[in-house]
């Protein structure tokens, strides 16, 4: 089934978002009520179960074909690389083009790298090295694949929706984490890692039918931008001048490069620390998954997006990753993921829907193409670099170390971002209690 060469020309019908009594519709699922974004989200749930599945097995099998949690760091380096190299080029394209159509061609290619590498797996020919190709292979169908995900989503909801609608996708995203990786964990125990592969390219079916079922006419009007020179140019002077969405994305690029290396930790605390399978490792993965979920279904609920909130929540990531890495024993250990899951969420999610609200539309694709650059494409920078430090110092070195950069990063960016806003830290008792907050400048002296 094809969209039609005026899907992106049709009429634009708005759903309704207001309730017979004239309040508006609220609440943590209400942008399921958009027919489109549910099919979106339906399809999705099923494709990110079977992500989450082959992330988990393709991990677990790299560390048993090479005893190193360093080159777990280079597969996951393999595939955030091409995100760093040519991320900008896939905003420019997710801003040029039909995004519906873009995501057909995206989606169907993770499938078939997912099946390729479940036909390696499975025919016994499988080597390190296929790994780190389809990895590499699925870093540069993400490149267009992960801008135009993101910035359609505007399309199908519309800007009264949208900060729920990013809330809920990261609530799809872990709610897949929860089943994906315990069934992995149990598939890899009893009938092998291929399986899961296959399952994994089976399963990206259910969002190409989503895609396919959608009303064209019923998508917000967003006006693509025309083909011209200079367009990359464009996008990074037009984030550089604006500091609400700066040092969000800077923040981020921190936290993502040296915060979120959790494959390489998890696998290394599992094999060398705990010394458990790969079922214990599917299980935290789970628990952070659960944490993740709750931080996502919390963000839903919450009616605006504030930079203070992403500075606060990247503070206590840096430090919940520290006490988890010098945590003396296991279910310490397991049970400080919870919170680690749900506030690393909140980080994610209000730097992206910060970042989307402050945006203009036609600008939007390359704003999050640049954002995604940021957060995944220093992967290939941090995963080795922490996957080294891992190897060679031990498994709590490497986690403190990137709950460390974490804390240090938020602390110095929420001080520029203070400064940038007329704002200054004032010390005060609240009911009792020590508080420290900021306020802007003028309202200090006049306090004075």
């Amino acid at each position: 089934m094809s969209t039609g060469p005026g899907a992106d020309s049709a009429p634009v019908h708005k759903p309704d978002t207001h309730t017979p009594g004239g309040k508006k519709n609220g609440g943590t699922f209400s942008s399921l009520r958009i027919r489109n974004y549910r099919l979106f989200f339906t399809g999705a749930i099923v494709s990110n179960t079977g992500t989450w599945m082959a992330r988990i097995t393709q991990d677990w099998l790299v560390l048993s074909l090479t005893g190193s949690a360093a080159a777990v760091g280079v597969t996951t380096a393999l595939q955030f690389l091409p995100m760093l190299l040519f991320g900008l080029y896939g905003g420019v394209i997710a801003d040029r083009c039909p995004k519906r159509q873009l995501l057909l061609i995206s989606q169907a290619a993770l499938g078939l790298c997912g099946l390729a590498l479940a036909a390696l797996t499975l025919s016994g020919h499988i080597q390190v090295w296929h790994v780190y190709l389809v990895a590499f292979l699925l870093g540069m169908v993400t490149v267009v694949d992960n801008p135009t995900r993101q910035s359609f989503v505007s399309e199908m909801v519309g800007p009264e929706q949208l900060r729920n609608a990013v809330s809920l996708n990261s609530a799809n995203f872990q709610s897949a984490r929860l089943v994906g990786p315990a069934v992995a964990g149990l598939l890899i125990a009893t009938i092998g890692s291929g399986w899961a592969f296959l399952l994994n390219g089976l399963f990206f079916l259910a969002p190409l039918a989503g895609l396919l079922m959608m009303r064209p006419a019923e998508f917000h009007k967003v006006e693509r931008a025309p083909r011209g020179k200079g367009q990359l140019r464009e996008g990074l002077r037009y984030v550089a001048g604006r500091p609400e969405l700066i040092w969000p994305i800077v923040l981020v690029g921190f936290v993502g490069t040296f915060g979120f290396n959790f494959p390489i930790w998890l696998t290394a605390f599992s094999s060398d620390i705990f010394h458990v399978g790969a079922g214990t490792y599917g299980f935290l993965n789970t628990l952070m998954a659960a944490g993740s979920l709750a931080g996502a279904l919390l963000a839903a609920r919450r009616g605006s997006t504030r930079l203070r909130m992403l500075v606060v929540a990247a503070v206590v990531f840096g430090v919940l990753e520290i006490a988890a890495a010098l945590s003396p024993s296991f279910w310490l250990f397991a049970l400080l993921l919870v919170p680690i899951g749900m506030v690393g969420l909140t980080v994610n999610i209000t730097a992206n829907s910060a970042v989307q609200l402050a945006t203009d539309p036609a600008m939007r694709g390359r704003v999050m193409s640049l954002y995604m650059m940021v957060f995944a494409g220093g992967t290939p920078i941090g995963a080795p670099l922490l996957g080294w430090i891992t190897d060679t110092y031990g498994p709590r070195v490497g986690f403190a170390t990137g709950g460390l950069v974490s804390l240090v990063a938020a602390g110095t960016i929420g001080l520029i971002l203070a400064r940038v806003g007329g704002l200054k830290m004032a010390f005060g008792w609240h009911h009792g209690h020590p508080r420290v907050r900021f306020v802007e400048r003028e309202r200090l002296a006049t306090a004075a």
